[in-house]
């Protein structure tokens, strides 16, 4: 079985029960698509929670669409078991289906070497993506026996006929069909979902195969039947059942999932088990590319590879985390950018705080910490717990999360050492927001250093540049300021600025970060204002601990102005980062 990987208590409280509600802790509640409704979550065996999630078809490289959908579900499996439930996490994946038939045939590939293939591909994005690992990951081709008797007793239970080889589930001999999504059988025709195939021998068009004959060039197994292969929908009842029983707590996937595949799940596992329920079915939205859903069938996606080409894998999750997990994102690089700056400036935060506790590890209480902190920790953990038992407000988490950052940066501008209230202050402003990040899933196992390294090589990739050109353009610059090349210098940093690098004159020189470039458009749009948000999530707020970008060196933000902001942080001149360039002349 699974070890339990609770997640250590955050500072302020004494850790959180199962399913929260202890101690005056919000219960976790989730949005059910069956009730329509949000509902206090409650497994059916206490402590122990079954999920199982939809995995992909393998027959091509993830796209954002699966990326979001499977960082949807780890931030469950992982807020549950920070809650101190041992999860069961069933992922599987269908690597036999005509899709796979199909490309198989092209490629001249054998099909199930090729999801095999793509399989091992798609766990490579999950691991770059931090998604934790499932319980299980079960195979269709691995469960055949299980499909075939879960078929049989279909048949047995009068809800399913055979023609030919081909067997198929009545959908008129389960009065309950379309309860999950509410649409009537008319509903399920030829195309729905895409994998509904037209056969005019079958007693209601609605009615949905189970197993399918074999035909030339195909995989096929034996069966009472005759030979043949499993229907799309069959192969998840069999495995869920396989692994969590016919009863269970979550099922989850995508809301195109709901109908036809989840429909008929759920048909097929009560019509093999009359006793079979699901208490939550959990779905989450879509990723658009200009307002239409982004899929391999419309062939206007990116795959999960296209971005972190460009973009750190840490920038993509906080991205996919920004919008609530019900309501569609509508992809573009401009929000793409504004995440990794956003991840750039937590893991800076952190580098700076390491870099100044390292000589006082040993040792620290939390016996002094000024009110204020303490007071700042315990209402951003009692926000924290809110907005996760919320039905997974990631978003609002990650708005909250600036205020612990913002003031690590504040005691950071006041820490001289040898001073133990600020010590430990830093101390537990540090330990509060890597245990909130690694809940989240966005705390990586390199060192703040390494992330920060890997975000500016992406910059540079985005930018078509080197680090030795920029280093390059930084000398050029030094010496035009030497000579009083003003027009010269601001022209360099002016340059750069809009291909994402914006440079910062430190007391020993100057160096460089990524900057979320101009978007095309206007130079004063606040990138905050492009993402969607759930009905009731808060929108974000200009946080006064960031630096206005588009403004000349030594001015202040006029009131009433909207710059675009960012997050490089306002500090003196001896803080260690400088101020961000200016877009005036460089004698000003």
């Amino acid at each position: 079985g699974e070890r339990s990987q609770r997640a250590p208590p955050l500072l302020g409280f004494a850790g959180t029960r199962r399913g929260g509600g202890g101690m005056g802790e919000p219960e976790l509640q989730i949005y059910n698509t069956m009730t329509k409704q949000r509902e206090v979550f409650r497994p059916r065996n206490p402590g122990v929670v079954g999920m199982y999630v939809c995995g992909v078809t393998p027959y091509d490289y993830s796209h954002i669409g699966h990326a979001r959908a499977y960082v949807c579900f780890d931030v469950l499996y992982r807020y549950l078991k920070h809650l101190g439930y041992k999860v069961n996490y069933v992922r599987n994946f269908t690597d036999i289906d005509d899709k796979i038939i199909n490309r198989a045939n092209l490629s001249g590939e054998d099909p199930l070497s090729l999801s095999s293939r793509f399989s091992q591909e798609f766990l490579k994005d999950m691991t770059n993506l931090q998604c934790l690992s499932p319980t299980h990951e079960p195979r269709v081709s691995d469960h055949i026996d299980e499909i075939k008797d879960m078929i049989k007793q279909i048949i047995a239970n009068g809800c399913a006929y055979t023609i030919e080889g081909d067997v198929y589930f009545s959908v008129d001999n389960f009065p309950h069909y379309g309860c999950l999504s509410g649409r009537n059988l008319n509903d399920n025709r030829a195309g729905g979902g895409g994998r509904v195939s037209v056969d005019l021998r079958k007693r209601n068009a609605a009615d949905f195969a189970l197993w399918k004959s074999a035909k030339p060039g195909e995989p096929s197994w034996e069966s009472p039947w005759g030979p043949g292969r499993p229907g799309w929908h069959i192969e998840c009842s069999a495995m869920s059942a396989h692994y969590l029983g016919h009863s269970f707590d979550v099922h989850g996937g995508g809301q195109d999932l709901i109908f036809p595949h989840h429909e008929n799940e759920l048909a097929q596992s009560c019509a093999a088990c009359p006793d079979s329920n699901i208490s939550y079915w959990v779905h989450n939205g879509f990723v658009n590319k200009d307002n239409e859903k982004m899929s391999k069938s419309l062939n206007n996606f990116f795959t999960i590879r296209d971005i972190t080409e460009n973009y750190h894998p840490l920038a993509l999750r906080f991205f996919l985390m920004r919008t609530h997990y019900r309501s569609d994102v509508n992809y573009t690089d401009r929000l793409l950018d504004t995440a990794s700056d956003r991840v750039f400036y937590m893991y800076q935060t952190l580098l700076e705080c390491e870099e100044a506790l390292t000589p006082f590890r040993e040792g620290i209480g939390i016996d002094r910490i000024p009110s204020d902190v303490n007071q700042l920790i315990e209402n951003f953990h009692a926000g924290f717990l809110a907005s996760m038992s919320d039905d997974l407000h990631t978003s609002t988490v990650l708005d909250d999360l600036m205020e612990p950052l913002k003031s690590i940066n504040n005691s950071l501008k006041k820490f001289k050492g040898k001073k133990l209230p600020l010590i430990q202050a830093l101390t537990a402003l540090e330990k509060e927001v890597k245990d909130v990040l690694n809940i989240l899933g966005l705390m990586s196992s390199l060192t703040s250093s390494e992330v920060l390294q890997q975000l500016k090589g992406k910059a540079l990739k985005r930018a078509g540049l080197t680090e030795d050109e920029v280093l390059e353009q930084i000398r050029e610059r030094t010496l035009a300021r030497k000579n009083k090349e003003y027009e010269k210098s601001d022209k360099i940093r002016q340059e750069l600025f809009a291909k994402g690098i914006a440079l910062m004159d430190e007391p020993k020189g100057t160096i460089w970060r990524p900057r979320e470039p101009p978007d095309g458009q206007s130079d004063h749009v606040n990138p905050e204002s492009q993402i969607s948000q759930a009905p009731g999530e808060k929108s974000e707020n200009a946080n006064p601990d960031y630096q206005a970008s588009n403004l000349p060196e030594k001015q202040s933000n006029p009131a009433g102005t909207n710059n675009q902001t960012s997050l490089v942080r306002r500090q003196s001149d001896d803080s260690g980062l400088g101020s961000e360039p200016p877009q005036s002349l460089e004698r000003n």
